[in-house]
Protein backbone atom coordinates (compact mmCIF):
# COMPACT_ATOMS: atom_id res chain seq x y z
CA UNK A 1 0.00 0.00 0.00
CA UNK A 2 1.51 3.29 -0.53
CA UNK A 3 2.11 6.07 1.88
CA UNK A 4 -0.74 8.29 0.60
CA UNK A 5 -3.54 5.08 0.80
CA UNK A 6 -2.16 4.16 4.97
CA UNK A 7 -2.35 7.81 5.75
CA UNK A 8 -5.85 8.29 4.80
CA UNK A 9 -6.86 4.55 5.99
CA UNK A 10 -5.54 6.03 9.61
CA UNK A 11 -7.24 8.73 9.36
CA UNK A 12 -10.53 7.27 8.41
CA UNK A 13 -9.79 4.47 11.05
CA UNK A 14 -10.01 7.18 13.92
CA UNK A 15 -13.75 8.46 12.58
CA UNK A 16 -14.53 4.52 12.92
CA UNK A 17 -12.97 4.26 16.29
CA UNK A 18 -14.89 6.84 17.50
CA UNK A 19 -18.05 6.22 15.64
CA UNK A 20 -18.07 2.67 17.55
CA UNK A 21 -17.71 3.66 20.67
CA UNK A 22 -13.69 2.08 20.84
CA UNK A 23 -11.97 4.58 22.83
CA UNK A 24 -9.29 2.38 23.42
CA UNK A 25 -8.31 2.13 20.44
CA UNK A 26 -8.64 5.60 19.52
CA UNK A 27 -6.35 6.16 22.17
CA UNK A 28 -4.03 3.81 20.21
CA UNK A 29 -3.94 5.46 17.59
CA UNK A 30 -2.24 7.98 19.48
CA UNK A 31 -0.20 5.67 21.80
CA UNK A 32 2.83 8.04 20.31
CA UNK A 33 1.26 11.43 19.57
CA UNK A 34 -0.88 13.95 21.01
CA UNK A 35 -4.61 15.07 20.65
CA UNK A 36 -5.35 18.71 20.90
CA UNK A 37 -8.75 20.06 20.83
CA UNK A 38 -10.91 22.84 22.73
CA UNK A 39 -10.63 20.34 26.00
CA UNK A 40 -6.57 20.74 26.13
CA UNK A 41 -4.08 18.56 24.85
CA UNK A 42 -4.13 14.64 26.02
CA UNK A 43 -1.17 13.34 25.28
CA UNK A 44 -0.76 9.20 24.70
CA UNK A 45 -3.29 6.37 24.58
CA UNK A 46 -4.59 6.41 28.52
CA UNK A 47 -4.73 10.33 28.01
CA UNK A 48 -6.82 9.94 24.88
CA UNK A 49 -8.83 7.25 26.06
CA UNK A 50 -9.42 8.99 29.03
CA UNK A 51 -10.23 12.35 27.53
CA UNK A 52 -13.14 10.99 25.39
CA UNK A 53 -14.51 8.70 28.33
CA UNK A 54 -14.65 12.01 30.46
CA UNK A 55 -16.71 13.99 27.68
CA UNK A 56 -18.46 12.13 25.53
CA UNK A 57 -21.68 10.76 25.81
CA UNK A 58 -22.46 6.26 25.32
CA UNK A 59 -25.58 5.07 24.63
CA UNK A 60 -26.86 1.15 25.43
CA UNK A 61 -25.71 0.44 21.75
CA UNK A 62 -22.22 1.14 23.34
CA UNK A 63 -21.96 3.79 20.94
CA UNK A 64 -22.21 7.92 20.48
CA UNK A 65 -24.68 7.45 18.02
CA UNK A 66 -22.65 9.57 15.69
CA UNK A 67 -21.03 9.08 12.19
CA UNK A 68 -18.17 11.57 11.68
CA UNK A 69 -17.27 12.66 7.88
CA UNK A 70 -13.76 13.03 6.92
CA UNK A 71 -13.80 15.01 3.40
CA UNK A 72 -11.19 17.22 1.81
CA UNK A 73 -7.99 15.43 2.70
CA UNK A 74 -4.79 16.73 1.41
CA UNK A 75 -2.13 14.83 2.11
CA UNK A 76 1.72 15.59 2.36
CA UNK A 77 4.62 13.15 2.86
CA UNK A 78 8.27 13.81 3.16
CA UNK A 79 10.14 10.76 3.80
CA UNK A 80 9.14 9.44 7.29
CA UNK A 81 7.06 12.40 8.28
CA UNK A 82 3.48 13.65 6.77
CA UNK A 83 1.06 16.50 7.57
CA UNK A 84 -2.62 16.12 6.47
CA UNK A 85 -5.57 18.77 6.41
CA UNK A 86 -9.48 17.33 6.51
CA UNK A 87 -12.30 18.78 6.87
CA UNK A 88 -15.16 16.88 9.12
CA UNK A 89 -18.65 16.49 9.75
CA UNK A 90 -20.10 14.59 12.53
CA UNK A 91 -23.96 13.78 12.34
CA UNK A 92 -25.68 12.25 15.26
CA UNK A 93 -29.11 10.50 15.62
CA UNK A 94 -30.54 9.45 19.20
CA UNK A 95 -33.68 8.25 20.25
CA UNK A 96 -36.43 11.26 19.91
CA UNK A 97 -34.40 13.25 18.10
CA UNK A 98 -33.83 13.32 14.23
CA UNK A 99 -30.63 12.69 12.66
CA UNK A 100 -28.53 16.26 12.67
CA UNK A 101 -25.54 17.85 11.86
CA UNK A 102 -23.89 19.13 15.51
CA UNK A 103 -20.61 19.89 14.46
CA UNK A 104 -18.18 20.69 11.68
CA UNK A 105 -14.18 21.81 11.78
CA UNK A 106 -10.91 20.84 10.10
CA UNK A 107 -7.88 18.35 11.44
CA UNK A 108 -4.43 19.49 11.10
CA UNK A 109 -2.61 16.08 11.57
CA UNK A 110 0.89 14.84 11.99
CA UNK A 111 2.21 11.58 10.95
CA UNK A 112 5.64 9.63 11.55
CA UNK A 113 6.39 6.68 10.40
CA UNK A 114 7.86 4.21 12.51
CA UNK A 115 9.52 0.77 12.17
CA UNK A 116 7.36 0.70 8.42
CA UNK A 117 3.98 1.85 10.06
CA UNK A 118 2.58 5.56 9.75
CA UNK A 119 1.41 6.57 13.66
CA UNK A 120 -0.34 10.06 14.64
CA UNK A 121 2.13 12.34 16.43
CA UNK A 122 -0.88 14.80 16.68
CA UNK A 123 -4.11 16.07 15.51
CA UNK A 124 -5.41 19.59 16.36
CA UNK A 125 -9.15 19.77 15.89
CA UNK A 126 -10.59 23.33 15.70
CA UNK A 127 -14.51 23.14 15.32
CA UNK A 128 -16.04 25.72 13.31
CA UNK A 129 -19.42 25.70 13.48
CA UNK A 130 -21.30 23.79 16.19
CA UNK A 131 -24.82 22.44 16.74
CA UNK A 132 -26.82 20.61 19.85
CA UNK A 133 -23.83 18.96 21.30
CA UNK A 134 -26.44 18.59 24.41
CA UNK A 135 -26.66 14.85 23.28
CA UNK A 136 -23.23 14.19 22.40
CA UNK A 137 -20.94 15.80 25.22
CA UNK A 138 -21.10 15.52 28.46
CA UNK A 139 -21.95 18.68 30.61
CA UNK A 140 -18.69 20.00 31.88
CA UNK A 141 -18.37 20.17 35.48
Amino acid sequence: MDDYRALENLIYTYAALVDAGDFTGVGELFAGGAFAGSGGVARGAAAVERMLRDTVIVYEDGTPRTKHVTTNVVLEVSGDTASARAYFTVLQAVPGLPLQTIAAGRYEDGFTRRSGEWGFTERRVTVDLVGDVRHHLKPME
